[in-house]
């Protein structure tokens, strides 16, 4: 899946796991720009569509002020509907801070933090723009467009903030059928408000449509070719731009790599494994030290313990200091969001001691962080993003509650911790308004220039089978390995990985096939 607050979770964190899950599509037929004669989708555009486009590809940017020392921003106008380019517009939010030398410009770097759902512009303002390693800060200009549906870039929006609390604390645990349905209808009126609030935009917020702005962006900002760093789902709109426009590959990172051949009970699934490993690294670290609220004994009787704590909160939740109880389902989202770094497992393991105490607030400031809730109960609109583009990306993962409770055991033996819970996530898509546009399917990108593919081995959201997967598909991919913890690499303190692509995206080098760092 970052550049939100307590953890790395939000702006390069979130991918998947049943309550945010990364989908995968298929190609659109609608035209595909001036500069891209070579791909099969211009030929299907009608005259007016054709003309219409290269309207939006001639636009200048009208750069500003943002607020934000060092940074400029500007709007970037983008068709609704790609395959009706004349019927309507959406405007998206662009930001970049300018090369700083010394050194040549290389050109523009566009970077996405993943999701989906995640501020790019967030991500650039507060990280990348200031936090990417120097020599490239000082060759490339760094710039970042917030997807259409997401923060700036006209947000898809479903609840409001009391609505979304209560949706939260719903029980994903269900024991019985009163429960059972009471999560389907909290599905159901999420989807409802989604509706209700942002029909419009639904139908037009696939990866697809955002892989098609990436390039009318690359145009517009006067690049020949796209270079781009994409983490987590990022990673799956890196490949999906290259599948549509392979001739317009530059240099190309994708970082905690996808696996678009999958369809969405497998990424569930996986993804579902891959908190678990993270899970059994942070009980082993865990396990020896005397504050471990887990115990210190084996790393099953860890995830035991764990396991009966969730137990006992799902039949008494705790209180925080506030309204909001400490429900079964928000201790567990927190739990996951430590998942994501490292860093963060002296803050799981205190929140641990102190639920265990009788007191939920620090598992639920771990959890807000995870869904992006401020202090004043206002979220950000990263979960009904998410929703919308996975929702639109892939068919649903279940076709109702039915399915769940035949695939539970499959889950729970991906996960003895999670898997439960993260079955039952994988349903918010079941009750959806807008029907999915893309299906699972592998990835070549034919023709494309080199594309270096990073898979860590304990990543909890993107299982690293799946970078080995995606860098198998893309027939000019390259697998750079990170042997560690933590969602995603780039920039998580490896001199190895940093190097690795620092030396790619200066001066287009590949790390040689099988590279491994620690």
């Amino acid at each position: 899946m970052d550049s939100r607050r307590l953890l790395r979770t939000s702006a390069t964190a979130l991918a998947a796991a049943g309550l945010i899950l990364s989908g995968c599509t298929g190609g659109n037929d609608a035209a595909a720009g001036p500069s891209s004669a070579k791909t099969s989708a211009s030929a299907t555009a009608s005259p007016a569509s054709a003309a219409a486009l290269k309207g939006f590809y001639a636009q200048k940017l009208a750069w500003r002020d943002c607020g934000v020392p060092g940074f400029q921003c500007a709007t970037l106008r983008a068709p609704l509907d790609y395959a009706a380019p004349e019927a309507g517009e959406i405007k998206l939010a662009v930001s970049r801070i300018k090369a700083t030398g010394p050194g040549k410009r290389l050109g523009s770097l566009l970077v996405n933090p993943g999701g989906p759902g995640g501020s790019a512009v967030g991500y650039l303002q507060g990280y990348a723009g200031i936090g990417y390693p120097a020599p490239v800060r000082a060759r490339y200009d760094m710039v970042a467009v917030d997807p259409r549906g997401v923060a700036r870039s006209e947000p898809v929006e479903c609840l409001t903030g009391p609505q979304m609390d209560a949706y939260t604390q719903v029980d994903q645990t269900p024991d019985d059928r009163a429960e059972t349905a009471a999560l389907a209808a909290s599905f159901k009126g999420f989807a409802a408000g989604c509706a209700k609030r942002s029909s419009k935009i639904l139908p037009h917020v696939s990866t697809v449509d955002t892989a098609r702005d990436m390039d009318l962006l690359r145009e517009v900002l006067g690049d020949r070719k796209l270079t781009y760093v994409g983490a987590s789902y990022g990673t799956f709109l890196g490949a999906t731009y290259a599948e549509l426009f392979p001739d317009r590959v530059g240099r190309l990172v994708l970082d905690g790599a996808m696996d678009p051949s999958l369809p969405a009970v497998d990424l569930n699934r996986d993804q579902t494994a891959g908190f678990e490993t993270a899970f059994r690294s942070f009980a082993a670290d865990c396990v020896k030290k005397t504050d471990c609220p887990l115990g210190t004994g084996s790393v099953d009787e860890a995830g035991t313990n764990l396991r009966d704590f969730f137990r006992q909160v799902d039949a008494q939740p705790l209180p925080t200091g506030e309204s909001r109880e400490l429900t079964e389902s928000l201790a567990t989202t927190g739990v996951i969001a430590a998942m994501y770094d490292e860093a963060a497992w002296p803050q799981l393991r205190e929140a641990l001691n102190q639920a265990m105490g009788g007191e939920g607030s620090g598992l639920l400031a771990l959890a807000d962080s995870y869904y992006e809730r401020e202090a004043n109960g206002t979220y950000a609109n990263l979960m009904a993003a998410n929703a919308a583009v996975n929702c639109l990306d892939l068919p649903p993962a279940f076709t109702g509650p039915a399915d769940v409770e035949k695939a539970v055991p499959s889950f729970e033996k991906a996960s003895p911790v999670f898997g439960e819970g993260l079955a039952w996530a994988a349903l918010n898509c079941t009750y959806w308004p807008t029907p999915a546009t893309g299906r699972p399917h592998r990835i070549t990108a034919e023709g494309a220039a080199p594309i270096v593919v990073v898979g860590t081995t304990r990543d909890p959201a993107t299982p690293y089978k799946w970078a080995e997967s995606l860098a198998s598909q893309l027939s000019s991919g390259a697998l750079l390995t990170y042997e560690g913890d933590g969602h995603t690499a780039y920039g998580r303190g490896s001199d190895c990985i940093d190097t690795a692509i620092n030396t790619y995206l200066l001066e287009g080098t590949v790390p040689q096939k099988g590279k491994r760092c620690s």
